[in-house]
């Protein structure tokens, strides 16, 4: 597995995304609205940040209530999403999927429930 993307959530991410790009010499490459968020990706060189705004309630909004700004989640691709899964069961950790679902950018993806990854929300992205 590779890193993917840290995922950060953010009230304004084109603000966010304006200093990441002077800071970092960061450009976006991808940008949709997606399960109420508006999700964009700077391309890093070694993998992206992808800012969540949310657009309506839902997890990311419910998580800016709580934590404020900040890491939401660290994502890893993986050439086969379903052995990864498979992997993190056999090794008794609980995931907040059981199987693949639609994400960003066309992606398949999957999360691991924090609980049992350290405090970490953990993505597997499929490549």
């Amino acid at each position: 597995m590779d890193f993917h993307h840290a995922g950060i959530a953010t009230d304004d991410a084109d603000t966010l995304a304006d200093r990441y790009a002077a800071l970092f010499d960061a450009s976006i490459v991808h940008e949709e609205r997606f399960d109420g968020m508006a999700v964009s990706f700077l391309d890093l060189g070694s993998g992206y940040f992808e800012l969540l705004e949310p657009r309506e309630d839902g997890p990311i909004a419910r998580y800016l209530d709580s934590h404020g700004s900040g890491i939401h989640h660290l994502a890893l691709s993986t050439a086969d999403i379903e052995a990864a899964l498979t992997r993190a069961a056999e090794q008794g950790i609980d995931r907040i999927d059981e199987e693949p679902r639609p994400g960003a950018w066309g992606h398949e993806v999957a999360f691991l429930h924090p609980s049992s990854t350290g405090g970490v929300l953990i993505e597997f992205v499929a490549d």
